[in-house]
Formats: structure tokens, sequence, C-alpha cells
């Protein structure tokens, strides 16, 4: 990343650092794009900071640099994603450097750039903003702080590495957050920048920019980030987790990720069954008793898995699957349910429609979730024609719904792709109260998707590449060697359900199917294996490069038949669960394997309403699974009807 910037020496450069402005009472933007770079001026080694020029300071592109480009202009790859629905556009770019500018200085609300003499940098402080994205404060000798950098694409880790040929930088005993900067020693230079265990947040800042940003720069991103959660899915044996040398304990902050056993299945699966897909259900009477009450809900979960729900039922059984009616209710309870929900719904729906402007203007998260709310629902499913069109009153409910949900729960209130959620249910149930508690029901089963922490969605992208590990090794290391292991493009996938994989009569069948939580719970981690493994051939066969890999995997979206990848998601569940030795680790993500002293209480046990269909494997002559360990609790591989 070195070349020449006018007469000097160009040793690092990184776009998507941003000042952010205290602009919070007016409608101006609040964030000013600009580069980081460090650079050798006649000798000395400067940080400097500088904006992005002319209309990339509005629309600012999202470049990813190359470790190694060519004097004149790195060579970067540009994704613009649209919204509907080519995700991915990738060429490959000169991104020309903007001059260098001036001392510190700011005029009229607005940044100039900024430059500070390494040996003058006495401190830097990593910090997170309140969304979850990172920043780094930086401190002179003279003990004035400069402006936060908010690093929006990532890129602390390589700044920090760039810095670490001038200076070494040594966590405070006192503050994990902090770390004074030192000229270099003699034993400095044995410390490397990896043992610092801190800067890991190439891709920490994605849900944070999934809540602010627009989808130019979200939903198509999540697919094609190049460092995205590396470090938090590298395995133990890596330099980030291995061990410092001896004496040089370097401390354990926040951000550190623990490690995940590297999954090595030396058993071989054995064949996959094949397996079909049934009718769907129906007739939803024959399940009913004199006074309304389903007689077996477990049948009907599996008629639902099998094959679905006809379209004039789903109204009826969705509200049942996603818990706004129970199973054990009457007719006469659910009549008493919905009065009282809808009662519960007008009440929360009238405090934020009493908010006065004046109000609003003094609750900036409102206004905030507001303004989020109202530019999503304008571009959500708008080719489906209960959404098209202007004046639409569909657009009007998805909205009220919305914000609705930001009283019921103001500690979330509202994320990009809660929309993409709501849309299917309102379209499906035609009812803007029933939408809404259906709405709540399913963000029980994801709110943690949405979660600033991203802890939920690194844990499923940790459990997929343990599943796909064990499934197909080869194609695992295949991922690996083109640094693409950590499946960042299924980010996408899992976070809302495949919503914008499938065509949308395609995702009412497939989220009923998941809904039911049959055969386990992590039934959509199986369903990104199928699709990969699926892959394999055009993965592998083509020889693709990691950029190639993100752009094929992105153009798959509308493209994937939905009943293959569920009967081979299906058929990958039950090889494995024949499996005689799968590793422990597996089982657990696939609900097989419980800890006998913790039956009850642990996190991966199945709902008690699947242990009859569990129960059932030896009607299909399967093996049962022995789990690895002598201690736990096996369970048997499934059968459906």
């Amino acid at each position: 990343m070195e070349g020449k910037l006018d007469s000097h020496k160009l040793i690092f450069e990184k776009e998507g650092v941003y000042l952010h402005t205290n602009a919070k009472r007016s409608n101006e933007d609040t964030t000013i794009p600009g580069f980081i770079r460090i650079i050798e001026r006649d000798g000395e080694a400067l940080l400097e900071w500088s904006p992005v020029q002319g209309e990339g300071k509005n629309a600012p592109a999202v470049f990813y640099t190359k470790k190694d480009g060519e004097d004149g202009g790195e060579e970067e790859t540009k994704f613009d994603p649209g919204y509907e629905p080519d995700w991915a556009v990738i060429s490959t770019v000169k991104q020309t450097r903007a001059k260098e500018q001036q001392p510190p200085v700011r005029q009229t609300g607005q940044w100039g750039s900024f430059s500070l003499p390494l040996s003058e940098l006495y401190s830097l402080r990593r910090a997170r903003f309140s969304l979850g994205r990172n920043f780094m404060v930086l401190t002179s000798r003279g003990g004035h702080p400069l402006p936060p950098l908010h690093f929006h694409r990532g890129g602390t880790r390589e700044l920090l590495r760039a810095m670490q040929r001038y200076i070494r930088l040594a966590p405070s005993p006192v503050d994990g957050r902090l770390f004074l900067a030192y000229p270099h020693d003699s034993g400095a230079l044995s410390q490397s920048f990896d043992e610092l265990h801190l800067f890991d947040d190439t891709g920490s800042d994605l849900v944070s920019r999934f809540i602010q940003d627009p989808y130019a720069t979200t939903f198509g991103g999540f697919s094609k980030v190049t460092n995205f959660f590396r470090g938090a899915l590298r395995p133990p044996e890596s330099p980030l987790h291995g061990c410092t040398p001896a004496g040089n304990h370097a401390p354990h902050t926040a951000d550190d990720e623990p490690g995940f056993e590297l999954i090595t299945c030396g058993a071989e699966l054995g064949p996959r069954p094949t397996v079909t897909r049934g009718q769907p259900l129906d007739n939803w009477e024959q399940f009913l008793d004199s006074e309304g009450r389903v007689t077996d809900p477990q049948i009907v979960k599996e008629l639902v898995f099998r094959g679905g729900i006809i379209p004039p039922l789903r109204k009826e059984v969705w509200k049942f699957l996603l818990g706004f009616f129970p199973w054990n209710s009457t007719a006469k309870e659910r009549e008493d349910i919905i009065r009282v929900k809808t009662d519960e719904y007008f009440r929360m729906k009238v405090q934020w429609k009493s908010v006065s402007e004046e109000q609003e203007m003094r609750n900036s998260l409102l206004r905030g979730y507001r303004s989020l709310i109202e530019r999503d629902v304008n571009r959500t499913d708008r080719q489906n024609p209960f959404f098209s069109g202007n004046e639409n009153p569909g657009l009007t409910l998805l909205h009220d719904v919305l914000m609705t949900y930001c009283m019921y729960n103001f500690d979330l209130g509202y994320v990009q792709g809660m929309s993409d959620l709501l849309a299917p249910l309102l379209f499906v149930t035609q009812n803007e109260v029933e939408s809404f508690w259906c709405l709540t029901g399913f963000m029980e089963l994801v709110h943690q998707n949405f979660e600033e922490s991203q802890e939920a969605m690194k844990q499923q992208l940790l459990q997929l590449s343990l599943l796909l590990r064990a499934l197909d090794p080869e194609l695992c290391d295949y991922l690996d060697s083109q640094d693409s292991g950590s499946l960042c493009f299924c980010f996408r996938w899992l976070l809302i359900w495949y919503k914008r994989e499938f065509p949308f009569d395609d995702i009412l069948s497939l989220w009923e199917v998941l809904w039911t939580r049959i055969p386990c719970a992590n039934f959509h981690l199986l369903l990104a294996c199928a699709i990969l493994v699926s892959q394999r051939g055009e993965l592998i066969g083509s020889n693709h490069d990691f950029n190639s890999i993100l752009k094929h995997i992105n153009e798959l979206n509308m493209k994937l038949d939905l009943e293959s990848v569920m009967c081979e998601a299906e058929g990958i569940y039950l090889q494995m669960a024949q499996c005689k030795e799968l590793p422990v680790r597996v089982q657990e993500v696939l609900g097989l394997y419980v800890p006998s002293s913790s039956d009850e209480e642990s996190p991966q046990s199945e709902p008690k309403e699947t242990d009859g269909l569990l129960s059932q494997s030896l009607a299909r002559g399967a093996t049962a699974c022995q789990p690895s360990n002598p201690h736990a609790t096996p369970r048997p591989p499934p059968t459906y009807p």
C-alpha cells in the first residue's frame, strides 16, 4: 500500500474514515467522509486525515483497497449495490487521491484536514459509538485530542500495523482501551501488532451501518465486506488467538472473541438420504375440537414442515406458529385475545401518534426511528401489488406497525431489515393489529440478529462454519484458501432469513417451514449449507478468487429453487444425524446433543413439541447417533410423516 503522494511517500491510505459533527438539531448531514493516511515527509512520519473531495462527500462509494497497489493509485473493488434487486455491481476503478490539505481548521461548521507527526502522538483510545461503531481518539503530547475518527468500513487493524513501523503501542495497565505511544527501542520490534489482541474490528460496524445508512451502503455490502468477522472466526491456532511470548501478557479486551473448536470430522458421514416434499396443509378444521382447540399441534407442525400451508389457511395458521394464539386456546378465548391485543396495540400507537413536532425535535432517537422507517417503507417490496404505487394504504399500514413496534420495544427500536420481515406478515394477514403481534412473535426468534453487539450473528456464522466443515472439508479448505472461510457472504441470508434470496411467494413457504423449528432450531443454517454445497462445483472448478466468489454468491439471489434447497437441507440433517462419530459441537448445533446434567436448562435443547417427531427415527430405519462424549444424552435422528 506504498506509493507517491506529490513529493512525499505514501505509506498507508484508508477511505471510509468519518468525522461526526454535532448537528443533531438540524437536518444536515452529521458525518464527513474522508481518508486517513500515513505519509513520510522530510524523513518524518505523519498521520493525516483529509475529507473526500467533490461529489464523493455526498455519496461516498464503498472501496476495499488491495494490499499491494501500483504507483499512482490502488486498484480497488467498488461495490455500489442497489436495493432492488441487483445487489452486486462489481467493477475495478482507480481512486484518484485528494490533494494534501492544510493544517487543522474548522470553518463554518466544516472540518478541513489535520496532520499529526507520529512522534508527537501521546495516546490513542478505542471506544464504541452508541450504535456499535468503533472509533478512535488520538491525543498529542501537548494534551490536545484530535477529532474522533469513525471507521465506518473497518481498517483500524491495518492502520495500527502501519503505525507500528514508527512507534510502539503499549496497553495501559488500568484501561484496556487506552494505548500509549513510545518511540521504538531495541526490544519493541519483537512485539508484533497481532499480540495486542485489540483491533479485530474489520467488520464490527456493519449492523450499526445497517441501522443508520441507506441500503446503498448496507444490504449489498453485508455480503461483500472483505474482512468481515475474520477476527471473530479465527481458529485458536491463529496469531490473534495464540499465546503471547513468555512474560508478555496482552490484556483481554471486550472485543476479543473466544476461540472455537476446529472441526475435522474423521468419520465418514455416509450417503445422504433422498428427501421429497409432501402436500401442503389444506384442511384446518380437522385439527380442531368442538371448542376450537388444536387437538394435535405436533402433527400440524409436521405437515407444515413437510409441505407448507395453502394460501387461504395461512392467515389463521400463522397466528399459531408465531405465538399470537396459544395452541390450546378455544375459539372463545381467541376472540378475547384479539379484543385485548387490539386495545393494547392502539394504546401503543397513540403514544407515538400524540407526540408533537416540538416534542419530537427534542427526541432524537424517536426522530431517527421515524426517518429510517419512512425511507424503508418507500422501498420495501414495491413490486408487490399490496405495496405498489403512490398513496398506497399498504404503505401506511407498514409505517404505522413499525412505528408502534418502536413503542413496544424501544430498547431495540427500528433497525433496517425489519420492514422486510413485516411485509409478508402484513400481506398475509391483511390486518394491522394481527400483523403487529405476528411481528412480535417473529422478532422473538430473530431479534438478536439486529442487536448492536452482533454476537448472535457471529455465533450463527461460527455454527455455519462448524456444519460446513463437517459436511464438506474440501470446500471449506478451498474457501479458506481464498480468504472466504468466514462465510461473510452468508450474513444477509441469516440476518433476514433469505428474504432477498427467494421470490416473495417462496418466502411465505420458507418462513412457515422455519417457524415449525423442525427438525431443529438451526434449520436455516442447513439451508445455507445446502446452497453452498450445490455451488461447490462452480466455486472450486472455476478457480474463483475472493471477489469472484462474492460476486457469484450474490448473483444467486432469485435464481435458487426453494423446493430443491429445502430437500437438500433436510437430507443433510439426516445424513449428519445418522453419523455415529459426529463431533459434539456439531451435534449441539443440530440439537442432537444435550449434556445430561442440564437437559432442561440447556439453550441447545429442542422444544418439547419436537420430541415426538425425533423419537420416531426407527420407523425409517435410521441409525441412532452415538455421541463421542460418553456422558452425553443422545437424541435419535428424526423421521417425518
